[in-house]
Protein backbone atom coordinates (compact mmCIF):
# COMPACT_ATOMS: atom_id res chain seq x y z
CA UNK A 1 0.00 0.00 0.00
CA UNK A 2 1.62 3.53 -1.28
CA UNK A 3 2.36 5.46 1.65
CA UNK A 4 -0.04 8.83 2.44
CA UNK A 5 0.70 12.74 2.05
CA UNK A 6 -1.31 15.24 3.23
CA UNK A 7 -1.29 18.81 1.63
CA UNK A 8 -3.14 21.41 3.09
CA UNK A 9 -2.92 25.20 2.20
CA UNK A 10 -3.25 27.92 4.68
CA UNK A 11 -3.67 31.84 5.37
CA UNK A 12 -4.86 33.72 3.14
CA UNK A 13 -5.27 32.41 -0.66
CA UNK A 14 -3.57 33.77 -3.53
CA UNK A 15 -2.62 33.19 -7.40
CA UNK A 16 -0.59 30.14 -7.79
CA UNK A 17 -2.05 27.89 -4.69
CA UNK A 18 -3.83 25.62 -7.56
CA UNK A 19 -0.82 25.51 -9.57
CA UNK A 20 1.32 24.52 -6.42
CA UNK A 21 -1.51 21.69 -5.42
CA UNK A 22 -1.14 20.16 -8.99
CA UNK A 23 2.88 19.82 -9.32
CA UNK A 24 3.12 18.48 -5.89
CA UNK A 25 0.12 15.98 -6.54
CA UNK A 26 1.78 14.98 -9.82
CA UNK A 27 4.96 14.53 -9.04
CA UNK A 28 4.03 12.52 -5.26
CA UNK A 29 1.91 10.08 -7.65
CA UNK A 30 5.00 9.45 -10.14
CA UNK A 31 7.15 8.85 -6.72
CA UNK A 32 4.87 6.45 -5.54
CA UNK A 33 2.81 7.78 -2.95
CA UNK A 34 -1.02 8.35 -2.56
CA UNK A 35 -2.05 12.34 -1.91
CA UNK A 36 -4.57 13.27 0.57
CA UNK A 37 -6.00 17.15 0.67
CA UNK A 38 -6.69 18.59 3.95
CA UNK A 39 -10.15 20.92 3.44
CA UNK A 40 -8.95 24.56 5.01
CA UNK A 41 -5.96 24.37 6.23
CA UNK A 42 -4.66 23.40 9.87
CA UNK A 43 -8.81 23.75 10.55
CA UNK A 44 -8.72 20.14 7.99
CA UNK A 45 -6.34 18.39 9.86
CA UNK A 46 -7.67 19.51 13.55
CA UNK A 47 -11.31 18.42 11.97
CA UNK A 48 -9.59 15.30 10.27
CA UNK A 49 -11.67 16.24 7.30
CA UNK A 50 -9.40 15.07 3.83
CA UNK A 51 -10.33 13.88 0.19
CA UNK A 52 -8.04 11.64 -2.06
CA UNK A 53 -6.73 14.10 -4.38
CA UNK A 54 -6.43 12.18 -8.15
CA UNK A 55 -4.50 12.85 -11.34
CA UNK A 56 -8.20 13.51 -12.56
CA UNK A 57 -8.68 15.85 -9.34
CA UNK A 58 -5.35 18.10 -10.34
CA UNK A 59 -4.67 18.07 -13.94
CA UNK A 60 -6.87 20.98 -15.33
CA UNK A 61 -6.16 23.27 -12.03
CA UNK A 62 -2.94 25.32 -13.18
CA UNK A 63 -4.77 28.29 -14.62
CA UNK A 64 -7.32 28.77 -11.84
CA UNK A 65 -6.90 31.19 -9.15
CA UNK A 66 -7.75 30.43 -5.31
CA UNK A 67 -7.24 26.63 -3.71
CA UNK A 68 -9.48 24.30 -4.77
CA UNK A 69 -9.10 22.89 -0.94
CA UNK A 70 -9.82 25.87 0.46
CA UNK A 71 -8.04 28.08 3.04
CA UNK A 72 -8.35 29.19 6.52
CA UNK A 73 -6.30 31.30 9.17
CA UNK A 74 -6.60 28.51 11.89
CA UNK A 75 -3.69 28.41 14.58
CA UNK A 76 -3.99 24.58 15.93
CA UNK A 77 -1.81 25.99 18.94
CA UNK A 78 -4.43 28.43 19.64
CA UNK A 79 -7.33 26.11 19.77
CA UNK A 80 -8.44 24.39 22.70
CA UNK A 81 -6.65 20.64 22.07
CA UNK A 82 -6.33 21.97 18.79
CA UNK A 83 -2.52 20.55 18.40
CA UNK A 84 -3.77 16.96 20.04
CA UNK A 85 -6.38 16.92 17.58
CA UNK A 86 -4.33 17.36 14.56
CA UNK A 87 -2.27 14.72 15.75
CA UNK A 88 -4.72 11.99 16.38
CA UNK A 89 -6.06 12.82 12.72
CA UNK A 90 -2.51 12.44 11.05
CA UNK A 91 -2.85 9.09 12.69
CA UNK A 92 -6.24 8.20 11.71
CA UNK A 93 -5.64 9.27 8.31
CA UNK A 94 -2.91 7.12 8.18
CA UNK A 95 -0.65 10.39 7.11
CA UNK A 96 3.16 9.25 6.36
CA UNK A 97 3.72 13.30 6.11
CA UNK A 98 2.15 16.65 5.41
CA UNK A 99 2.87 19.31 2.83
CA UNK A 100 1.97 22.52 4.57
CA UNK A 101 1.55 25.41 1.79
CA UNK A 102 1.44 29.13 3.04
CA UNK A 103 3.22 32.07 4.17
CA UNK A 104 5.10 33.01 7.61
CA UNK A 105 1.86 31.82 9.70
CA UNK A 106 1.38 28.46 8.19
CA UNK A 107 4.75 27.56 7.73
CA UNK A 108 5.16 28.67 11.53
CA UNK A 109 2.72 26.12 12.91
CA UNK A 110 4.82 23.40 10.58
CA UNK A 111 7.77 24.31 12.15
CA UNK A 112 6.37 23.79 15.83
CA UNK A 113 4.91 21.05 14.75
CA UNK A 114 8.35 19.47 13.27
CA UNK A 115 10.76 20.42 16.53
CA UNK A 116 7.44 19.89 19.10
CA UNK A 117 5.79 16.79 18.11
CA UNK A 118 8.26 15.19 14.84
CA UNK A 119 5.81 15.89 12.53
CA UNK A 120 7.07 15.13 8.87
CA UNK A 121 6.41 18.06 7.20
CA UNK A 122 7.29 19.94 4.18
CA UNK A 123 6.86 23.67 3.66
CA UNK A 124 6.09 25.44 0.20
CA UNK A 125 6.23 29.17 0.02
CA UNK A 126 3.21 31.45 -1.00
CA UNK A 127 2.16 34.44 0.07
CA UNK A 128 1.41 37.90 -2.06
CA UNK A 129 3.09 40.13 -0.09
CA UNK A 130 6.35 38.48 -0.53
CA UNK A 131 7.50 38.85 3.07
CA UNK A 132 8.70 35.12 3.42
CA UNK A 133 12.70 34.94 4.61
CA UNK A 134 15.15 32.60 2.43
CA UNK A 135 13.35 32.79 -0.18
CA UNK A 136 13.78 35.11 -3.10
CA UNK A 137 9.88 34.90 -4.29
CA UNK A 138 6.91 34.04 -3.07
CA UNK A 139 3.95 33.03 -5.61
CA UNK A 140 0.98 35.34 -5.32
CA UNK A 141 3.42 38.45 -5.58
CA UNK A 142 3.81 38.46 -8.98
CA UNK A 143 0.15 38.21 -10.05
CA UNK A 144 -0.88 40.75 -7.14
CA UNK A 145 1.47 43.13 -7.95
CA UNK A 146 0.46 42.45 -11.98
CA UNK A 147 -3.52 43.65 -10.58
CA UNK A 148 -2.51 46.64 -8.92
CA UNK A 149 -0.30 48.00 -11.47
CA UNK A 150 -2.96 47.34 -13.94
CA UNK A 151 -5.30 49.39 -11.57
CA UNK A 152 -3.05 52.45 -10.77
CA UNK A 153 -2.60 53.24 -14.74
CA UNK A 154 -6.21 53.16 -15.07
CA UNK A 155 -6.36 55.55 -11.82
CA UNK A 156 -3.86 57.23 -13.90
CA UNK A 157 -6.13 58.05 -16.71
CA UNK A 158 -8.45 59.22 -15.09
CA UNK A 159 -6.61 61.29 -12.44
CA UNK A 160 -5.45 62.96 -16.09
CA UNK A 161 -8.79 63.45 -17.26
CA UNK A 162 -9.86 64.97 -14.27
CA UNK A 163 -6.79 67.03 -12.91
CA UNK A 164 -6.61 65.21 -9.95
CA UNK A 165 -4.35 63.27 -7.09
CA UNK A 166 -5.33 59.71 -7.35
CA UNK A 167 -4.33 57.45 -4.42
CA UNK A 168 -4.14 53.79 -4.42
CA UNK A 169 -4.16 51.26 -1.41
CA UNK A 170 -2.89 48.11 -2.07
CA UNK A 171 -2.32 45.06 0.62
CA UNK A 172 0.89 43.30 1.90
CA UNK A 173 0.22 43.76 5.45
CA UNK A 174 3.34 44.68 7.59
CA UNK A 175 5.66 44.78 4.40
CA UNK A 176 5.98 47.03 1.58
CA UNK A 177 6.94 45.29 -1.57
CA UNK A 178 3.54 45.41 -3.23
CA UNK A 179 3.26 48.98 -2.80
CA UNK A 180 6.62 49.27 -4.00
CA UNK A 181 6.38 46.92 -6.93
CA UNK A 182 3.38 48.38 -8.10
CA UNK A 183 4.21 52.32 -7.72
CA UNK A 184 7.90 51.74 -9.50
CA UNK A 185 6.21 50.04 -12.00
CA UNK A 186 3.64 52.20 -13.00
CA UNK A 187 5.47 55.73 -12.22
CA UNK A 188 3.71 56.83 -9.10
CA UNK A 189 4.91 60.08 -7.59
CA UNK A 190 5.24 58.91 -4.65
CA UNK A 191 5.16 55.48 -2.41
CA UNK A 192 4.43 54.86 1.11
CA UNK A 193 5.58 52.20 2.39
CA UNK A 194 5.60 50.80 6.24
CA UNK A 195 9.53 50.15 6.04
CA UNK A 196 9.98 54.19 5.52
CA UNK A 197 8.77 56.24 8.49
CA UNK A 198 5.68 58.55 6.80
CA UNK A 199 6.27 62.24 6.08
CA UNK A 200 3.76 63.86 5.25
CA UNK A 201 5.85 67.21 3.88
CA UNK A 202 7.76 65.36 2.33
CA UNK A 203 4.76 63.80 0.14
CA UNK A 204 3.15 66.96 -0.37
CA UNK A 205 6.50 68.62 -1.53
CA UNK A 206 6.25 65.91 -4.67
CA UNK A 207 2.53 66.03 -4.56
CA UNK A 208 2.72 69.62 -5.62
CA UNK A 209 5.75 69.57 -8.08
CA UNK A 210 4.39 66.61 -9.65
CA UNK A 211 0.99 68.11 -9.93
CA UNK A 212 2.75 71.64 -11.71
CA UNK A 213 4.00 69.71 -14.28
CA UNK A 214 1.59 67.18 -15.36
CA UNK A 215 -1.97 68.54 -13.72
CA UNK A 216 -2.07 65.00 -12.53
CA UNK A 217 -0.30 62.98 -10.01
CA UNK A 218 -0.32 59.03 -8.34
CA UNK A 219 0.22 58.14 -5.02
CA UNK A 220 0.57 54.65 -3.87
CA UNK A 221 0.47 53.45 -0.26
CA UNK A 222 0.40 50.06 1.65
CA UNK A 223 -2.61 49.06 3.54
CA UNK A 224 -0.24 49.17 7.07
CA UNK A 225 1.48 52.22 6.61
CA UNK A 226 1.47 53.72 9.67
CA UNK A 227 1.11 57.64 10.82
CA UNK A 228 1.65 60.03 13.08
CA UNK A 229 -0.59 59.75 16.10
CA UNK A 230 -2.53 62.63 15.23
CA UNK A 231 -2.95 60.86 12.00
CA UNK A 232 -4.92 57.82 13.14
CA UNK A 233 -8.00 56.79 14.26
CA UNK A 234 -6.97 56.19 17.95
CA UNK A 235 -10.73 55.37 18.87
CA UNK A 236 -10.43 52.13 16.95
CA UNK A 237 -9.62 49.04 18.68
CA UNK A 238 -7.69 47.12 16.09
CA UNK A 239 -9.29 42.95 15.73
CA UNK A 240 -6.53 40.05 15.60
CA UNK A 241 -6.23 36.78 13.66
CA UNK A 242 -4.90 33.64 15.64
CA UNK A 243 -1.94 34.55 14.74
CA UNK A 244 -1.83 37.91 16.43
CA UNK A 245 -2.10 40.30 13.07
CA UNK A 246 -3.90 43.31 13.19
CA UNK A 247 -6.70 42.66 10.59
CA UNK A 248 -6.40 45.65 8.52
CA UNK A 249 -9.70 45.77 6.90
CA UNK A 250 -10.63 48.79 8.71
CA UNK A 251 -7.31 50.66 8.54
CA UNK A 252 -8.44 53.53 5.73
CA UNK A 253 -5.03 54.24 4.61
CA UNK A 254 -5.62 55.58 1.43
CA UNK A 255 -8.68 57.72 2.60
CA UNK A 256 -6.25 59.25 5.30
CA UNK A 257 -3.36 60.11 2.85
CA UNK A 258 -6.14 61.93 0.27
CA UNK A 259 -7.53 63.68 2.99
CA UNK A 260 -4.18 64.59 3.68
CA UNK A 261 -3.15 65.18 -0.13
CA UNK A 262 -6.71 67.79 -0.82
CA UNK A 263 -6.15 69.25 2.89
CA UNK A 264 -2.25 70.36 2.47
CA UNK A 265 -2.22 71.10 -1.29
CA UNK A 266 -6.09 71.89 -2.29
CA UNK A 267 -6.12 70.04 -5.00
CA UNK A 268 -9.20 67.50 -5.62
CA UNK A 269 -7.80 64.01 -4.64
CA UNK A 270 -9.38 60.31 -4.66
CA UNK A 271 -8.51 57.24 -2.99
CA UNK A 272 -9.47 53.77 -4.19
CA UNK A 273 -8.78 50.42 -2.64
CA UNK A 274 -8.42 47.27 -4.77
CA UNK A 275 -8.02 45.17 -1.74
CA UNK A 276 -9.09 41.40 -2.21
CA UNK A 277 -9.15 42.14 -5.90
CA UNK A 278 -5.59 41.28 -5.50
CA UNK A 279 -5.99 37.73 -4.41
CA UNK A 280 -7.87 36.62 -7.17
CA UNK A 281 -7.94 35.51 -11.03
CA UNK A 282 -5.43 33.70 -12.94
CA UNK A 283 -2.02 33.16 -12.09
CA UNK A 284 0.84 35.11 -14.01
CA UNK A 285 3.22 32.87 -16.47
CA UNK A 286 5.82 33.63 -13.64
CA UNK A 287 3.63 32.80 -10.49
CA UNK A 288 2.53 29.30 -12.48
CA UNK A 289 5.92 28.08 -12.90
CA UNK A 290 7.40 29.58 -9.77
CA UNK A 291 4.16 27.42 -7.62
CA UNK A 292 4.63 24.37 -10.42
CA UNK A 293 8.19 24.09 -9.14
CA UNK A 294 8.14 24.62 -5.60
CA UNK A 295 5.51 22.00 -5.48
CA UNK A 296 7.20 19.52 -6.95
CA UNK A 297 10.37 20.02 -5.20
CA UNK A 298 8.08 19.50 -1.85
CA UNK A 299 7.05 16.36 -2.83
CA UNK A 300 10.62 15.41 -3.79
CA UNK A 301 11.64 16.56 -0.43
CA UNK A 302 9.06 14.63 0.98
CA UNK A 303 10.38 11.31 -0.77
CA UNK A 304 14.05 11.94 0.22
CA UNK A 305 13.11 12.63 4.04
CA UNK A 306 13.85 16.08 4.18
CA UNK A 307 11.33 17.46 6.66
CA UNK A 308 11.30 20.44 8.31
CA UNK A 309 12.82 22.14 5.61
CA UNK A 310 11.00 24.00 2.49
CA UNK A 311 11.52 24.69 -0.64
CA UNK A 312 12.55 27.86 -1.97
CA UNK A 313 13.40 29.83 -4.92
CA UNK A 314 17.09 31.57 -5.25
CA UNK A 315 18.21 33.07 -8.44
CA UNK A 316 16.98 30.60 -10.90
CA UNK A 317 17.23 27.89 -8.84
CA UNK A 318 14.60 25.87 -6.74
CA UNK A 319 16.73 24.48 -3.30
CA UNK A 320 15.74 23.38 -0.28
CA UNK A 321 16.15 25.49 3.30
CA UNK A 322 15.21 25.16 7.21
CA UNK A 323 11.90 26.13 7.97
CA UNK A 324 13.30 28.05 10.77
CA UNK A 325 14.60 30.19 8.78
CA UNK A 326 11.90 30.73 6.75
CA UNK A 327 9.25 31.74 9.10
CA UNK A 328 11.34 33.53 11.39
CA UNK A 329 11.46 36.51 10.36
CA UNK A 330 9.69 38.46 7.77
CA UNK A 331 11.46 40.07 5.01
CA UNK A 332 10.99 43.48 4.69
CA UNK A 333 11.75 46.49 1.77
CA UNK A 334 15.55 46.67 1.80
CA UNK A 335 17.00 50.24 1.80
CA UNK A 336 18.40 49.84 -1.71
CA UNK A 337 14.72 49.37 -2.78
CA UNK A 338 13.73 52.56 -0.89
CA UNK A 339 16.38 54.86 -2.48
CA UNK A 340 15.50 53.37 -5.65
CA UNK A 341 11.98 54.21 -5.27
CA UNK A 342 12.91 57.63 -3.78
CA UNK A 343 15.02 58.40 -6.82
CA UNK A 344 12.28 57.30 -9.16
CA UNK A 345 9.79 59.62 -7.19
CA UNK A 346 12.28 62.23 -6.52
CA UNK A 347 10.29 66.06 -7.36
CA UNK A 348 11.75 67.42 -9.99
CA UNK A 349 10.99 71.02 -11.80
CA UNK A 350 10.51 71.00 -15.98
CA UNK A 351 13.83 70.72 -17.28
CA UNK A 352 14.42 73.26 -20.16
CA UNK A 353 15.95 72.12 -23.57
Amino acid sequence: MPRKIGILTGGGDCPGLNPAIRGAVIQALDLGYECWGLEEGWKGLIEGNARKLTLSDVEGIVGQGGTILGTSRTNPFKKEKGVEKALESLKSLGLYSLIAMGGEDTLGVAQRLYAEHQVKVVGVPKTMDNDLSATDYTFGFDTATTIAVDAAEKLIDTGKSHRRVMVLEVMGREAGWVALFTGMAAGADYIAIPEKPFDETEMLEQIKVAYQRKKHALVVVSEALKFPKSASNGNVIPEKDDFGHTLLKEQGTGDTVAKMIEKGTGIETRAAVIGHIQRGGKPTLFDRMLATRVGMKSAQMTHAGQFGRMAAMRGSEIIDVSLKEAAGTLKKVSKDWIIAAQTLCAKRETVSR
